[in-house]
């Protein structure tokens, strides 16, 4: 039997249990998820709860990941309230769903309350409809209009991003007067922030105060004199663009903005690490086309991400197969052909990928825009024609004295220059038309620049050897 959650952790237990859960790389240990394990396995909720209360909330989230869906549903009965909440938004997507479906709506409903109102509605934004009705109707009123008016936002929005929870105070008030003001709030101040926005009569934010430099200054100055100029964010604002206004001018925090101009919130650094966190997985996973991907996803949903983009390189690699069979006859009489050509298409692909993902990074960043993506173009252009330049002299002597004909070892090294060009040429125009286009450049781009090295580096090769040595 699984003993009552609000009985006191005995003594005698609480000195057997082993609290260094982490090794020298912050990772869980496999001793400790074993504990874990065994604790659910012997339905010890006591055990349980000790073992867990000191963690951080990222490391239950990452235990989370590393039990079965069986015990994680009884971990997370006997996980205590406050530790509840703030893991609920370190868990991924996958998990988190799972583990929503366990925990009781009054239960979650308190544990909502813990979070800042961001937080609070991606983990509203995971329920059922049916189940965030009873969430949100089991919450207070001013938390729950918080979740709603969140939610009400576009999902990558930065109103989406923002916590309601923000500091601010009239122009005419001084250091002393906010300070006062801050030390009132007690359990309403936001659990971050690091600025106090100064707003005049229509609540428009006219500057910010950093705290550390409130803190220094006399009780007398003004507001005013000490308001350094802000970066605001629009409510409609999507969550990338957020994320590059911080990246670029080193925010730790910024004010969220609606319409009329009146502030409604406040984006901090923390959120911001996620989301490039989450931006750059995306691309990653997208240039390798496959679909986002986490440790809940089941075989199903795995294969259904991945088998449409195998489709697809099926189709390309047919159209690599096409040349080869244009060059039948000359393959035929000089066999060692056959066994060459793979070398050229091979290079051409990886140096093709490089080009490309060089350029789809310095997109995403901004670095790469019209202004200079002629003199990018051409930079990579000079890189491919030097790797040539460098690799050629390499395999065509090789190519030449195990096939015995001089003449193979020119073909090979001279149509892997040319390949190297194409690949250069095609890595980098390929994500330039498509962001031109206003598609994402990471979506298709690797499958056909795989495609293209590939049916010119056949092409090239083979119809060298057919104009050469036929």
């Amino acid at each position: 039997m699984i003993t009552t959650a609000d009985a006191p952790l005995p003594s005698a237990l609480d000195d057997e249990i082993e609290h260094v859960a982490l090794d020298e790389d912050y990772v869980l240990t496999a001793a400790f998820v074993e504990k874990v394990v065994d604790a659910a396995d012997d339905g010890d909720g006591l055990r349980l709860r000790g073992l867990l209360e000191d963690l951080h909330p990222a490391d239950v989230a990452d235990l989370m990941g590393f039990l079965t869906v069986e015990h994680r549903a009884v971990v997370v009965l006997w996980l205590p309230p406050d530790l509840l909440a703030a893991t609920l938004p370190e868990l991924d997507d996958g998990i988190r769903e799972e583990v929503l479906e366990r925990v009781p709506h009054l239960t979650l409903a308190e544990a909502l309350q813990e979070l800042d109102s961001d937080d609070a509605a991606a983990v509203v934004e995971d329920l059922e409809d049916d189940r965030r009705e009873r969430v949100l109707a089991a919450m207070p009123e001013m938390d729950r209009a918080a979740i709603e008016s969140s939610l009400g936002y576009a999902e990558d929005s930065a109103g989406r991003l923002m916590q309601r929870e923000v500091m601010a105070a009239p122009q005419f008030w001084s250091v002393g007067d906010t300070i006062d003001h801050v030390r009132a709030q007690g359990e309403e101040l936001p659990e971050l922030f690091f600025d106090i926005y100064v707003v005049d009569p229509l609540n428009r934010p006219v500057g910010g105060v950093a705290v550390s430099q409130l803190l220094r200054a006399p009780r007398s100055a003004a507001l005013t004199d000490l308001m350094e100029p802000i970066n605001e964010i629009a409510v409609d604002q999507d969550q990338e663009e957020v994320a590059y206004v911080f990246e670029k001018y080193h925010l730790i925090s910024a004010p969220v903005i609606d319409s009329a101009g009146r502030l409604v919130g406040q984006i901090t650094v923390d959120d911001i690490v996620n989301i490039i966190q989450e931006e750059n997985r995306e691309d990653i996973l997208r240039l390798a086309g496959v679909s986002d991907e986490d440790r809940g996803s089941s075989i199903s949903e795995i294969v259904r991400g991945r088998v449409p983009w195998l489709a697809v390189n099926l189709g390309t690699a047919m159209l690599g197969a096409s040349v080869i069979s244009w060059f039948g006859a000359t393959i035929e009489q000089i066999i060692a052909l056959a066994v060459l050509m793979p070398i050229v298409s091979a290079i051409g692909g990886n140096a093709g990928t490089q080009s490309l993902t060089v350029t789809v990074r310095a997109l995403a960043t901004r670095e790469l825009n019209r202004s200079n993506s002629v003199r990018t173009f051409w930079r990579e252009i000079a890189v491919g024609l030097a790797n040539g330049l460098v690799l050629s002299p390499l395999i065509g002597v090789a190519a030449a004295l195990w096939s015995g004909d001089w003449r193979i070892g020119a073909v090979i090294s001279t149509a892997m220059v040319l390949n190297l060009i194409v690949a250069a040429t095609v890595g980098v125009l390929t994500p330039l038309t498509l962001s031109r286009l206003k598609f994402d450049p990471a979506v298709s781009s690797a499958v056909f620049v795989t495609a293209t090295t590939d049916f010119f580096g056949f092409l090239i090769f083979l119809g060298l050897a057919t104009i050469v040595l036929l």
